[in-house]
């Protein structure tokens, strides 16, 4: 997955506009305030069409792929000279503007809800869960492991839907002082593996505690945070009609427009629209909203983790944030290209790529800085590390390509692709005492080689 530099020529517009991404990726400006450089036909025609997904051959650096999501498109995938996006009409036309040609993807699969109703999933999805449906197997299990696993409701979606957080520990009902981390899942609609991450950490962590000596001994000494689903009204969205409708966003109406909808994971209020890592049109994949924190999904999140500092002390130490797809483990910055960058040290980038190496080496995944990709402003992990000092981090999970299933794989990978993370997710659980740890500096930042909550 490591990017390779492109040899050869390019389009006139093209190698003005990389001229500038060295500092400031180029069309950036042009390209989102401006969406009007794509015919006014197809420009009219988004809010009646679903995006589709586009293989794009060229694009090899950082930079020429940060000037595509300038379009407005999503970047769902990176290879050595191509990359996959996801765009409507206008966003497409605007990427052709910039040289490239692009190969349209199949769609992804129509059929029947696998229950004969909508608002389900398609047969051959039948085993992933809607928000009913987690809902209803979470509160069976806090029934049934409630000396272990407590149930929040810390906020509502922008449809009026619970917004859940799930405690894991051995003590559950009371505020130790242990180390916490966090779990979080389903910020992209149309990403529902990763409800299903979330759900096999509740299985495995109550079903193992007492059998498992690692998940024992981490309910024991953490306090685990898993909140299931970030984005429930735009999840149940994209499964409404029996057609998957690649829908990324929340479901928040934009005012002055027809679009609907913030891609919650550049809403986040750290270098929130800093970078061109983020786009300010409404119609776009990555709609950063009208101001930071404006979505209430991220509002909720927010309010929680800051709830989790105690004293001027956070007491959640790391995070993982899951996503799909392309199998990366991926850490701060996402909004510039340095590797400590204003707010990180040596050491902790480090210490990031440290841990983040060896999840990788245990899941299979690459591991890479997140701007390795493309420049990304108001992301969770960016947040999370420059806010509060969380050791954050983003998987990408199962497939590597859009031609294994992209963002619909089918529900015979859940097991295995939810059961590969277990040993990272462990890992991380292992070391939130003292992340230095991992370059063998515990004496020098944490008190006897240990931090406590």
């Amino acid at each position: 997955m490591r990017p390779r530099r492109i040899r050869g020529g390019r389009t006139t517009v093209l190698a003005a506009a990389l001229s500038l991404a060295l500092a400031a990726p180029i069309a950036a400006t042009q390209a989102q305030a401006s969406p009007s450089g794509a015919p006014p036909s197809a420009r009219a025609a988004r809010t009646a069409e679903l995006p589709h997904q586009y293989e794009v051959s060229g694009p090899a650096t950082p930079a020429e792929r940060t000037a595509l999501t300038a379009t407005g498109a999503s970047v769902d995938e990176v290879h050595g000279r191509a990359v996959v996006i996801t765009a409507d009409r206008a966003q497409a036309a605007l990427v052709r503007q910039l040289g490239y040609s692009l190969r349209k993807l199949p769609d992804p699969p129509s059929a029947p809800a696998a229950s004969g109703r909508i608002k389900d999933f398609p047969a051959g999805y039948a085993n992933y869960h809607t928000y009913d449906e987690a809902t209803k197997e979470i509160d069976a299990l806090v029934a049934k492991y409630p000396a272990i696993l407590s149930k929040q409701v810390i906020g509502k979606s922008h449809e009026g839907r619970d917004i859940l957080a799930l405690k894991l520990s051995k003590n559950v009902t009371k505020d130790e002082n242990e180390p916490e981390v966090l779990f979080t899942a389903h910020q992209h609609a149309r990403e529902h593996l990763t409800v299903e991450m979330a759900l096999y950490l509740l299985n495995e962590f109550t079903g193992k505690y007492g059998s498992d000596d690692r998940i024992t001994k981490m309910l024991d000494s953490r306090e685990i945070w898993i909140i299931p689903d970030l984005n429930p009204d735009g999840g149940e969205y994209d499964i409404a009609t029996g057609k998957f409708q690649s829908w990324r966003k929340n479901r928040q109406p934009n005012a002055g427009s027809n679009e609907v909808g913030t891609d919650l994971n550049r809403n986040w209020d750290f270098k929130w629209g800093c970078c061109n890592g983020s786009s300010d049109d409404p119609g776009d994949e990555t709609y950063r909203g009208p101001s930071a924190a404006s979505a209430p999904e991220v509002q909720v999140v927010s309010k929680f983790v800051h709830s989790r500092n105690v004293g001027g002390k956070q007491q959640i130490k790391a995070a993982i944030d899951f996503h799909t797809y392309s199998e990366l483990v991926l850490w701060p910055f996402g909004f510039t290209n340095d590797e400590t960058g204003p707010g990180m040290t040596q050491d902790e980038h480090d210490t990031f790529a440290a841990i983040g190496k060896k999840m990788a080496a245990s899941n299979g995944y690459t591991p890479e800085q997140s701007s390795e990709l493309y420049i990304t402003d108001g992301a969770i992990d960016d947040w999370l590390w420059g806010d509060q000092k969380v050791f954050a981090y983003t998987f990408e999970m199962y497939p590597s390509s859009a031609g294994s299933g992209g963002f619909y794989p089918k529900d015979s990978v859940i097991p295995k692709e939810t059961a590969r993370n277990k040993d990272a997710v462990l890992q991380l659980l292992e070391t939130a005492d003292c992340p230095y740890r991992a370059i063998g500096k515990e004496q020098q930042y944490c008190k006897g080689g240990r931090t406590r909550g």
